[in-house]
């Protein structure tokens, strides 16, 4: 017999990578209650190559335990291990405190409006050359924000979703149906601006039944919403009367963002119905839309908990978070398509380079601040990312 021939095996020439850490601590924050990853989205991410570590009862905003990420293949550590991560994923504002915990160089995943409200932190930031991306800023490659856009749309249809549920309460509304019977005259629903949270509010009112209503001064923006939502919605322009005219026969007001910002006086405030629901839904979400208005931020309380114990016209803020899992649930399907622009570039930066998208998206950059809104908070001047994408 003849002796057999020895065949060549092929053999590892390349030292694989390391895997990328993604940290979820949890967030001190309570006006914020949204969490980025739901279990399935974090255990697709580890199937990417991924490893994730979580804080301890991280989720727990969301309705999901510890053992469900565990399942997945997250591992449950403490804080300060969360936050020496490769990237970290805050939605909310983290302190000087934890951003010293983090590793120099890593990734910052957070929002525009969190990263832009501490002065003290955005210094440590820069002292720790962490690279700081807001989510909300990201762009595709059509030029559309997909963070944003579905934050915004879960935003509309959350707010009328919450009304629905006030007017039809027997003892802190009024008792009604949103969209009325036949014999009854449905109830009818404001809303300012004509972008996605409004056509996502409007979809939701003329699905209860509502008589909608749409003002916006972008003709254009106004038109493309008509074709979106069809005749059963009226939409005018900024027409100050035939504002103030709507404003008292609506039942629920809801201000989304429009090209200027938008506000209602007091007086106009006064003018309206008793008993009106109303609700910010722009950027800053602070109830500067209704400055006359109690704000209530709805990650803190119930509506029905806040109707109750303050007496007056309210107005609410944060919809998004009284829907926490359905935000964390959009939020891990766009975090997906994200991070795989990531795992595919040897280094954080060379993702930047990659993709413009996120370099838009970009705040700080390895001890540089390139976004103007965060310049302008530290009272200095803003550069180019480009110029240091060139030179690294």
């Amino acid at each position: 017999m003849n002796a057999p021939t020895p065949l060549e095996q092929p053999c590892e020439t390349m030292t694989p990578r390391r895997a990328l850490t993604i940290g979820l601590p949890t967030c001190a924050d309570p006006a914020e209650r949204r969490f980025p990853l739901t279990p399935e989205g974090a255990g697709r991410l580890i199937d990417r190559g991924f490893r994730i570590k979580m804080q301890e009862g991280a989720a727990a905003s969301i309705h999901y335990a510890d053992a469900a990420y565990t399942r997945a293949g997250v591992e449950i550590v403490s804080r300060k291990e969360t936050l020496g991560c490769d990237i970290v994923i805050h939605p909310a504002s983290l302190g000087a405190a934890d951003i010293t915990a983090m590793r120099r160089g890593a990734m910052l995943l957070t929002m525009m409006r969190s990263a832009a409200a501490d002065s003290a932190s955005i210094r440590q930031l820069l002292n720790r050359h962490i690279l700081t991306i807001a989510l909300d800023l990201v762009e595709d490659t059509e030029g559309n924000t997909p963070f944003a856009d579905i934050l915004a749309e879960i935003d509309g249809r959350a707010s009328v979703a919450i009304a629905s549920s006030l007017l039809a309460d027997a003892r802190r509304g009024k008792g009604i149906l949103l969209g009325g019977v036949a014999g009854v005259i449905p109830c009818e629903t404001l809303i300012i601006g004509s972008g996605i949270a409004a056509c996502a509010a409007s979809l939701s009112a003329i699905g209860l039944g509502s008589t909608v209503r749409v003002f916006d001064n972008d003709v254009y923006s106004l038109r493309r919403a008509s074709l979106r939502l069809g005749q059963n919605v009226i939409t005018s322009s900024l027409h100050p009367r035939t504002l103030e005219s709507a404003l008292k026969s609506a039942d629920v007001v809801i201000v989304t963002p429009t090209r200027e910002p938008f506000s209602l006086h007091a007086d106009t405030v006064e003018a309206m119905k008793k008993g009106v629901i109303t609700f910010d839904l722009t950027p800053d979400a602070d109830g500067s839309a209704f400055p006359s208005m109690t704000p209530v931020d709805l990650a803190q309380a119930s509506a029905v908990e806040a109707s109750e114990r303050i007496h007056g016209r309210l107005c609410f803020v944060h919809a998004g978070n009284a829907v926490a899992r359905t935000a964390a649930m959009a939020l891990s399907n766009t975090l997906l398509t994200f991070m795989e622009g990531i795992v595919t570039c040897e280094g954080l930066s060379h993702a930047l380079k990659l993709h413009p998208g996120m370099q838009k998206a970009t705040l700080t950059f390895f001890g540089k601040i390139v976004n103007p809104r965060i310049a302008a908070t530290m009272r200095t001047r803003s550069v180019d990312i480009s110029i240091y994408l060139t030179l690294s």
